[in-house]
């Protein structure tokens, strides 16, 4: 998914953000903003909007002189998640259909992103987290767990810390010994690595890998050789967040996208709207497109 002029200001917003959350001296804040706006400028639109956003992540990084600036935020993130667990965990036992839930649960983490314009606070967490249970879930969620049920080598891609708490409660409901759990490969936004995965816990459950990349996205060019082997031999392909769809929504493997969409474009291009639960194999995707 290429980037589009109505991308632009969410890159701006994401700016402002960074420069608001990162730099507690007001007196550096608008050189950096300009900075940065410059960056927005002079790049290449014709790129991914992960791509884009990698970009000016890095010169926010570069100028701060921090590798990982939300460091605080994503354990704000997973603190609160992690606080979660018992009540949701329960809830997923309860419920008629636990894979359901799990996956509901799963998808509605997916609003904690620095990177969104429909962000939630963690502070927010638990109240959303109530009106997961009944909007509707749309695409294909029979699908994912045949497919899964049938695959040797699934891939699991995360995407946020906080939200990859909930991933866990996902995995539990899917063949945990086929996973492989990839998390990004260095610091972006409050995209998950390592660190955050073993603060949830997932080692002890799947073999985690970083992807070799700093993009809040996978763009697979920019993954390490070891990352693309894993994905091209994965029979299944479990992608969480917007950033993995807008950058493999075109790849031609056997990729279910689990999200919550967060933008009108997104949703043109998946047909639903704004807020919803999609959990959509990636040929179906093309075939709307086409």
């Amino acid at each position: 998914m290429n980037t589009l002029l109505e991308c632009i200001p969410c890159f701006a917003r994401q700016a402002l953000d960074a420069v608001t959350e990162a730099v507690p001296d007001p007196s550096r804040r608008e050189p950096l903003l300009r900075r940065l706006l410059r960056n927005i400028a002079d790049g290449d639109w014709s790129d991914t909007p992960p791509a884009m956003a990698q970009r000016l992540q890095r010169s926010i990084r570069e100028a701060l002189h921090d590798a990982d600036p939300y460091r605080a935020i994503k354990d704000r993130m997973n603190r609160m998640a992690l606080d979660l667990v018992p009540a949701l965990r329960a809830r997923i036992a309860a419920h008629p259909d636990p894979r359901e839930a799990a996956v509901r649960v799963a998808i509605g983490g997916n609003l904690l992103d620095v990177g969104a314009k429909t962000q939630i606070a963690a502070e927010d967490l638990p109240a959303h987290l109530e009106t997961i249970w009944t909007q509707p879930l749309r695409g294909d969620l029979d699908g994912l767990f045949q497919e899964a049920d049938r695959a040797h080598s699934i891939l699991y891609l995360a995407d946020n810390a906080g939200e990859i708490v909930f991933d866990k409660l996902l995995i539990e409901q899917l063949p945990a010994e086929k996973i492989t759990l990839f998390v990004r490969g260095a610091p972006v936004l409050n995209d998950a690595t390592a660190a955050d995965a073993a603060i949830a816990g997932l080692p002890e459950l799947v073999p985690v890998l970083g992807n070799g990349s700093d993009a809040p996205g996978t763009i697979l060019a920019d993954c390490s050789d070891e990352f693309r082997g894993w994905f091209d031999r994965a029979d299944l392909i479990i992608a969480k967040g917007q950033g993995n769809y807008e950058t493999l929504s075109e790849v031609d493997k056997n990729v279910y996208f689990l999200f919550t969409v967060k933008c009108p474009l997104v949703a043109g291009r998946v047909g639903e709207p704004v807020g919803s639960l999609v959990v959509k194999p990636a040929r179906n995707l093309l075939e709307d497109e086409e």
